[in-house]
């Protein structure tokens, strides 16, 4: 797999890996789409401590269904999501795949949250799917 690099709209942020993802994940829930502007968020997951990451970023701190925070981290000045911090999954880190330079690579293996799909977005690609978070 190539190297992961990316970064924010303006260039305020910029990130880069050498970490092989440990999934690509599409996630339907309801604040995940209030957060992409979109009916779901492409993520990669990724080992914590893989990403090198320049710049300084704002952090949204979220609540998940677990009850514990999940840090939503974006460029504060043009807003582009950049990262998921779970506090639940503390050896994770999930990067927002809109933020990649290259998603020529890009496969989801795995959807979660899809009891709050919208209906139109289900069923193009067989996948791996989960009514809420996947499994640990």
């Amino acid at each position: 797999m190539a190297k992961i690099e990316g970064g924010c709209l303006c260039g305020n942020i910029r990130y880069k890996s050498e970490a092989e993802p440990l999934a690509t994940v599409l996630c339907h829930c309801v604040n995940c789409q209030k957060q992409s502007g979109g009916a779901y968020s492409l993520n990669v997951v990724l080992p914590k401590g893989a990403l090198d990451i320049q710049g300084e970023m704002s952090t949204y701190v979220d609540t998940g269904d677990s009850g514990q925070s999940l840090d939503r981290n974006f460029c504060g000045r043009c807003g582009s999501s950049i990262t998921s911090e779970p506090t639940v999954m503390d050896t994770i880190t999930v990067l927002k795949a809109g933020s990649l330079d290259d998603t020529s690579w890009l496969k989801p293996v795995m959807e979660i949250y899809c009891d709050s799909a919208q209906s139109w977005t289900r069923g193009h690609v067989e996948m791996e799917a989960h009514p809420k978070m996947m499994p640990s």
